[in-house]
């Protein structure tokens, strides 16, 4: 079993950053790779980035790739989503989730675990 607790959301303008962080508690969370995703009002959860195990691969989204990074700390049970050059469009609630494989974690459906989320809002 694990636990996830997002964190770092906020209001932010256009062209800003922010830093979300997603913290783990359990004993397997080193063996999971990690996703971020998010879901606007009126859609669909969708995929944003994920991080393998080692933290040694990650995988974008089109969307965020080049302005967002994914990092993790496995001693500490964390891992953070780096969000810059934020538009409006990225105005969502962003989840983190534990995924068994890297490479369906890019699939909301293969996670095991969810946290509650973390609301992000960008104004324009």
């Amino acid at each position: 079993q694990v636990q996830l607790v997002e964190s770092g959301g906020g209001l932010v303008q256009a062209g800003g950053s922010l830093r979300l962080s997603c913290a783990a508690s359990g004993h397997t969370f080193s063996s999971y790779a990690m996703g971020w995703f998010r879901q606007a009002p009126g859609k669909e959860r969708e995929f944003v980035g994920a991080i393998s195990w080692s933290g040694g691969s990650t995988e974008y989204a089109d969307s965020v790739k080049g302005r967002f990074t994914i990092s993790r700390d496995n001693a500490r049970a964390t891992v953070t989503l780096q969000m810059n050059n934020l538009k409006p469009e990225d105005t969502a609630v962003y989840y983190c989730a534990c995924q068994r494989k890297f490479h369906t974690a890019s699939r909301p459906e293969s996670a095991d675990y969810w946290g509650q989320g973390t609301r992000v809002t960008v104004s324009s």
